[in-house]
């Protein structure tokens, strides 16, 4: 790893210090130009030298826009420099997804083994996504959880013979279309008297068992419960 220029940004002294502490004895190709502990902070050490490296914390004062925004406006006007989070905002997913969004090169939480040489390596050298392993195992479980969704939905579609129009009459049943609304949508060649004869036929299928008339709410839940249709992914079509 080649020589280059970091600023801090972290509003705990505290913390700062430990930060500068770990750069100092773990990463000697940093040299330290600057700290900030607010937005003004950052954007007056940023004009008098530009770094090769921010690190940022996103909980600025209290406020968790603020490093998003700090990030962002750093990857508009300067694209070659590397933003990489340090931050506590440990249970704040959507943080995560914000400042990924705004151009993050990063994340690393302030949990596990914290802040390490082979990450800073690994953004210096370009690779993107860097994440230590708290927030990696967070990404694994979501990603087994999507697939085994997926394969769900799958072997939901196989085993109850449900084809592409069943899928899309039941998913805009979820979202509150009528069927009168339903016939209209693009490359739907049914009427509303072919709908209500699928739409008992697929009541046969999901709820062979079951006692009484059984309303579109109550079918639609069954989906839901069978991953036929996916709560998460509930798009409509184009009309």
């Amino acid at each position: 790893m080649e020589n280059f220029k970091v600023i801090i940004v972290e509003d705990v002294p505290l913390e700062l210090k430990g930060t500068e502490g770990i750069i100092r004895n773990e990463i000697p190709e940093a040299e330290i130009i600057g700290t900030a502990g607010n937005e003004s902070e950052y954007w007056r050490v940023l004009k008098k030298q530009l770094p090769d490296l921010v690190l940022l914390d996103l909980g600025l004062g209290g406020s968790t826009t603020i490093g998003v925004e700090i990030c962002r406006s750093t990857k508009e006007m300067h694209p070659q420099v590397k933003v990489l989070i340090f931050t506590g905002e440990i249970l704040n997913e959507k943080l995560w997804v914000d400042v990924l969004d705004a151009g993050a090169d990063g994340i690393i939480l302030k949990t596990g083994e914290l802040l390490t040489r082979h990450d800073v390596s690994s953004v210096m050298d370009g690779k993107q996504l860097v994440f230590n392993e708290p927030i990696l195992r967070k990404i694994v479980e979501r990603f087994k959880r999507s697939v085994g969704s997926q394969l769900a939905k799958q072997e939901a579609l196989v085993d109850y013979e449900i084809d592409e129009y069943d899928e899309r009459f039941l998913r805009h049943l979820a979202l509150g279309y009528t069927k009168e609304q339903i016939t209209n949508l693009r490359g739907m060649p049914f009427g509303v008297k072919s709908l209500e004869k699928r739409q008992n036929e697929l009541i046969q299928k999901l709820l062979p068992d079951a006692r009484g008339s059984v309303n579109a709410t109550r079918l639609v839940v069954r989906a839901l419960e069978l991953r036929i249709i996916d709560i998460d992914n509930l798009e409509p079509d184009e009309e």
